[in-house]
């Protein structure tokens, strides 16, 4: 299997990287202080194309595919993974949903906007009464001539709230199956319609200039036809969502982890302590050494589960090692690079500082550590 990257995959690499170190990196401290969502760089980061990296050039993407996605979020993460995040979400969480399973007419009214970056979307799995346990689902969907009719709600859902969300789809409970289980059906409800409110955003620990809300619906109408995919395979349809989304939120990861390599190195350069710079002494190179090690076998399980996704290959399994490890990886490195730069790791005008706050959300977000090493065992027999 070759992880060279192509020239063409290189050269997106390098140019997302300039972006981040050029155009995110002046400003996202300010706004991370202030909880600011950064619409200049959003909106910058849809005239680049990267929000339709992984989308056909008939609904206004790139033409590429999830592992061009990957490679930006990664290069994005290095510097900032509010920035990431509001790309990984809006791509794989928010138009992806409507792409692989959504009709013709719905990819063609919604999808141009998102891949351009124009627009923004999300998706409503997560319910205030349960995380990991989102087959759960209270939020109910019923028909009442040509609408569906919804009421419940929803937590922590990124890209809901903002000037340029679009809408949000939402999983509901659409009836009962004949085993009396639950009939969870994806549905898409338009920002602004009756019924549906977004909260206030939330004070987060990390993720602070990224936007996340509480949502609910009370007695929120849409019509029929904005069902995304088969009615009852919601549910399904979104563990699919998830799988592939796993590779993504890894990346992401790989990213933060070598991030706080790179500021380490240059911190560990910089700083002096007992007559010498602190890169000198062993303790802190073998810091330094053992970060590396981990962001690049994270690189590794990431690129591996992405190969395998675009083969067509079977990558549930391959995609929970990627993103259990790379997630891992993050949180230590993050915690051994605001070791290494002591009390200035602790003031947030240094980058180790955003990436210690925005590190463990990594191992909850999409699937929990704990579920990943559930896949894990279950591919084992066990």
């Amino acid at each position: 299997m070759e992880f060279r990257l192509s020239e063409e995959q290189a050269a997106l690499r390098e140019s997302v990287r300039d972006f981040a170190t050029e155009v995110v990196a002046p400003v996202i401290g300010d706004c991370y202080e202030r909880e600011e969502f950064p619409y200049p760089v959003v909106k910058r980061m849809g005239e680049m194309g990267l929000f339709g990296l992984p989308f056909p050039e008939e609904y206004g993407g790139m033409g590429g595919d999830y592992f061009a996605l990957c490679l930006a979020l990664e290069e994005l993460a290095r510097v900032d993974s509010s920035v990431a995040i509001t790309l990984e979400a809006g791509v794989s969480l928010g138009a992806m949903p409507i792409y692989r399973f959504g009709t013709e007419e719905q990819k063609r009214r919604w999808l141009p906007r998102l891949c351009r970056g124009e627009a923004l979307a999300g998706f409503g799995l997560t319910e205030p009464g349960g995380g990991s346990d989102a087959g759960a689902t209270r939020t109910r969907a019923e028909l009442d001539g040509d609408s569906w009719v919804i009421n419940g709600s929803k937590s922590f859902i990124t890209n809901s709230g903002t000037d340029i969300t679009d809408f949000v789809t939402v999983t509901a409970v659409t009836g009962r199956r004949a085993d009396g289980r639950p009939e969870i059906s994806s549905i898409l409800v338009p920002s602004g319609t009756n019924g549906f409110t977004v909260g206030p955003k939330y004070s987060k620990v990390g993720w602070c200039a990224s936007d996340t809300h509480e949502l609910s619906f009370v007695d929120c109408r849409v019509p029929v036809a904005n069902l995304v995919g088969e009615r009852g395979r919601g549910y399904a349809q979104f563990l699919r969502i998830l799988d592939e989304g796993r590779i993504a939120i890894a990346a992401l990861s790989v990213g933060l982890a070598q991030g706080c390599v790179d500021e380490s190195v240059k911190y560990a350069k910089q700083r002096s302590a007992f007559g010498h710079e602190i890169g000198a002494y062993q303790a802190i190179q073998f810091k330094i050494a053992d970060m590396k090690l981990r962001a690049h076998t994270a690189r590794l399980a990431y690129y591996d589960a992405a190969a395998r996704m675009l083969a067509g290959e079977d990558f549930k399994t391959e995609a929970a090692i990627a993103k259990l490890y790379a997630s891992e990886s993050a949180v230590t490195n993050a915690r051994e690079a605001t070791q290494i730069h002591g009390g200035y790791g602790f003031m947030n005008e240094f980058p180790v500082a955003r990436m210690w706050r925005d590190a463990k959300i990594l191992e909850i977000g999409e699937g929990t550590s704990e579920v990943q090493r559930l896949l894990i065992a279950r591919d084992l027999g066990l």
